[in-house]
């Protein structure tokens, strides 16, 4: 048997696997994102423990006697996430998330002090990427910087408190800026131009190797078997590509998930910047990917259900019948979901969210509408910048919750004008791939025989009228962007 555990963002997801890869049992514990300012996006580190904890003890509630029989655990995460420590590894300040966007002035910095940047890290530097808030630390919190010993992702923190093992993984540690994304090693010129040194850096694993055993205190407190291995694990996306089985070049995925990803396996390394594009390690030995990154996906629907007070599920639900009885219109409100800024293609923190277009004949269905295609609009975009990258994209897959809506799919199929494909266990995601990471590191299986793709449920195919649709708004869309870019408050 075998645990996946996912540290997202708002929550932490475990999962139990069977050695056919059949889903024992999952369980979720819930976490909570602080805005203290605008801009800022934190959490506290102890409540990603706390909450792993209370998951792996909801799976042994549900399957105890599988449980008991558990191997080895993989780890996934949230990525980008700073988790300052001290010489005794105390928490120095709340971790300062992905989706923060405090430190665009040290990006811009951070290109100045070193003018290969991008070569030697495959990234543009972008304010939710670890570096440049640690710079931010240095220049407005210095007495923390001063006592700062280490720097652990989301994940590998977890990984200390389970392990007491200072590790991590190429995948996740790609997305910090301080990796030498090509050569697999820490970069000596970004970690000096952050006034920081590899000694703060924990130790570098592929994803499939091994890091440690469990605690003993720790296998004993949640009723785990001695010796239980941890492998190195994953970037939430890279695990979700494991889980997949997107493994080869040609092969991608869109994860509509909280954020929004486009994610293309790659065989080499094959960095371009322009239009935001990250190249960064994949989970596997010798294998990078690249990707386009939405800030807001599924929780920009997330957004407008809130607001409204209308679930998400009804509020699909008003879209379909009216859409059923009219139609798709043949205009309606634009939406772009900026909600938290944007990286591809815009690498912009400060750009927002706007509804434009409305009349008095807007309502929630034509909200909802515009919340899809503005989301599907942004994805098209990524698309874009990945095909001028150089990608290759031959089947594209679907992940994340906003997965589960065929409408969404539809509009999303048309907007990028290609079949997309939905595989069985679409839905299982990053902790499925942890798992089968969790399994490698103990068992060293060719990956090409555990991280196999499930077979196909369905494939939504372009229609023909949202396609033209498409077409005729997507313009405007990336307009609107254009011509409101100058107008964000950089104060927000």
């Amino acid at each position: 048997m075998f645990i996946g555990l996912d540290i997202g963002t708002s929550s932490v997801k475990a999962m139990l696997v069977d050695g056919e890869q059949e889903v024992v049992a999952e369980a979720t514990a819930g976490l909570s994102v602080e805005r203290p300012q605008p801009l800022w996006s934190e959490q506290d580190p102890a409540s990603w423990v706390e909450a792993s904890k209370l998951a792996i003890a909801g799976l042994r509630s549900e399957a105890p006697s599988a449980f008991a029989s558990v191997e080895a655990l993989g780890l996934s995460g949230q990525m980008h996430g700073a988790t300052l420590l001290d010489a005794s590894d105390n928490v120095l300040r709340p971790a300062i998330l992905w989706n923060d966007g405090r430190s665009e002035a040290q990006c811009r910095e951070l290109a100045e002090r070193v003018e290969n940047l991008e070569d030697i890290t495959g990234n543009l530097a972008m304010a939710g990427f670890t570096a440049p808030k640690l710079l931010w630390v240095a220049q407005h919190e210095p007495e923390i910087f001063s006592r700062l010993a280490r720097v652990l992702l989301p994940k590998d923190y977890v990984r200390l408190a389970l392990t007491g093992e200072f590790a991590s993984d190429m995948s996740d540690s790609a997305g910090t800026l301080w990796l030498d994304v090509e050569a697999r090693r820490w970069s000596t010129p970004m970690l000096d131009a952050c006034e920081m040194s590899e000694a703060q850096m924990p130790g570098l694993y592929e994803g499939s190797d091994a890091t440690g055993i469990l605690r003993a205190s720790v296998a004993e407190e949640l009723g785990l078997p001695a010796g239980v291995v941890v492998a190195a694990g994953a970037g939430d996306n890279a695990a979700g590509a494991i889980g997949l089985g997107v493994l080869d070049p040609g092969q991608a995925f869109v994860s509509l998930g909280t954020s929004g990803v486009y994610f293309v396996a790659n065989d080499g390394y094959a960095p371009n910047t322009k239009g935001g594009v990250h190249t960064f390690c994949h989970a596997l030995p010798k294998r990078y990917h690249q990707m386009g990154v939405l800030l807001s996906a599924a929780s920009a629907l997330q957004w407008l259900s809130g607001l409204l007070g209308v679930s998400e599920a009804e509020l699909l639900a008003e879209l379909d019948a009216s859409l059923q009885t009219s139609g798709f219109p043949a205009d309606g409100p634009l939406f772009l979901p900026y909600l938290s800024g944007e990286r591809t293609p815009h690498n912009d923190p400060n750009a927002q969210g706007v509804f434009f277009g409305l009349t008095h004949e807007s309502g929630r269905p034509e909200l909802t509408l515009a919340v899809l295609e503005g989301v599907a609009f942004a994805f098209a975009d990524a698309q874009q910048s990945l095909l001028a990258a150089g990608s290759k994209l031959d089947q594209v897959a679907v992940i994340g919750g906003g997965a589960r809506s065929p409408l969404w799919g539809r509009v999303l199929a048309s907007a990028l004008d290609r079949p997309l494909t939905y595989r069985e266990g679409a839905e299982l995601g990053a902790a499925f791939g942890a798992a089968r990471l969790g399994r490698l590191a103990l068992t060293g299986e060719s990956p090409q025989d555990v991280c196999t793709p499930g077979a196909v449920r369905e494939v939504i195919e372009p229609d023909p009228v949202l396609v033209d649709r498409a077409a005729a708004r997507l313009p405007r869309f990336r307009d609107l962007y254009a011509r409101l870019k100058d107008a964000w408050s950089p104060a927000r």
